[in-house]
């Protein structure tokens, strides 16, 4: 039986809602603003005491209301009434689970001057790999000496209001045993989205490396998968260009980006990193490569499709 309290709760919130099929409401979504209602939300609470939501344009989702209203910035007492509403402390821990994450305790700035022998290694490290003094302060990059993270470089990412979102531990040791570390944090996220002009072109790479060696207005993927978030932003967004620069084993992932964000009307470009990735072309090279690449067409598509 749907809660008319939670009903009116959520009108509130979202406007008023119209019920569909199995005690669900729809609502106009406000995260792509969709001129019909389509982001759904299940009133009744599932065996799992959740009410999940899914928005049928952007694809956006969740398993509560409670997180719903959190990434809505909803007023304190608008999430203080909801949670007195549902019965399920799941609640709070799909919250939780998006937005908990800290640097390491051992964490240690290698922008500050240091005698340490451990900081001397990083540095020749991060200066091999083309890293400058002016990318360690802007990227806040530091090390950990001890810890979860020994003998490894931390690189810090943060999110469009400059809190930390995300961070990647890569081992400065000649030999390691493991080179990177990630916290087990969820990575649908926009790395370094302070740092990003969404009404300019951007370029779309790996690693955070990568993202530090083309220098301007790169989002890092944290792999080879574009996340829903970053998705969603590039669809919705003013930026009109989009450069992809995936390593050549990701290919395929390239081509289905490159399909899906033309459809939307965006102006793609692949780029040909001639077997190598932006930390090892360098800034110049890489812009000469840039310079050189031309927008793709659906026809270009298909031919590399098959190529395949």
């Amino acid at each position: 039986m749907v809660n008319q309290l939670l009903v009116t709760l959520v009108n509130s919130v979202l406007g008023s809602g119209k019920p569909t099929a199995r005690n669900n409401y729809a609502y106009h979504c406000p995260f792509c603003n969709h001129s019909k209602p389509k982001l759904e939300i299940n009133l009744t609470e599932n065996k799992e005491g959740n009410n999940p939501w899914h928005c049928w344009a952007c694809d956006i989702r969740g398993k509560t209301i409670y997180y719903l209203f959190k990434k809505l910035k909803t007023p304190s007492d608008k999430i203080d009434e909801v949670k007195s509403l549902i019965s399920s402390s799941n609640s709070i821990k799909e919250t939780q689970s998006h937005t908990e994450i800290s640097l390491p305790n051992e964490y240690i700035s290698l922008s500050v001057p240091s005698n340490d022998i451990i900081s001397k290694h990083a540095l020749v490290y991060l200066k091999k790999r083309g890293i400058t003094e002016k990318d360690i302060i802007k990227y806040n990059i530091g090390y950990c000496k001890s810890g979860l993270y020994n003998n490894m470089i931390i690189l810090p990412t943060y999110d469009e209001y400059g809190k930390l979102n995300y961070f990647t531990a890569r081992s400065f040791e000649k030999e390691p045993y493991i080179k990177y570390k990630n916290p087990l944090v969820s990575r649908d996220i926009i790395p370094n989205e302070h740092l990003i002009n969404w009404n300019i072109p951007v370029i779309l790479c790996e690693g955070l490396f990568d993202a530090i060696a083309i220098k301007r207005n790169a989002i890092p993927l944290l792999g080879k998968s574009i996340q829903r978030n970053l998705m969603k932003k590039l669809i919705t967004s003013m930026v009109n260009k989009i450069y992809i620069a995936l390593d050549k084993d990701a290919i395929k992932q390239s081509l289905n980006f490159c399909e899906k964000l033309l459809a939307e009307g965006k102006e793609v470009y692949l780029v040909d990193l001639e077997e190598k990735d932006p930390s090892d072309l360098g800034f110049k090279r890489f812009t000469k490569l840039i310079q050189n690449t031309f927008p793709l067409t659906y026809y270009d598509l298909m031919e590399k499709k098959l190529a395949l």
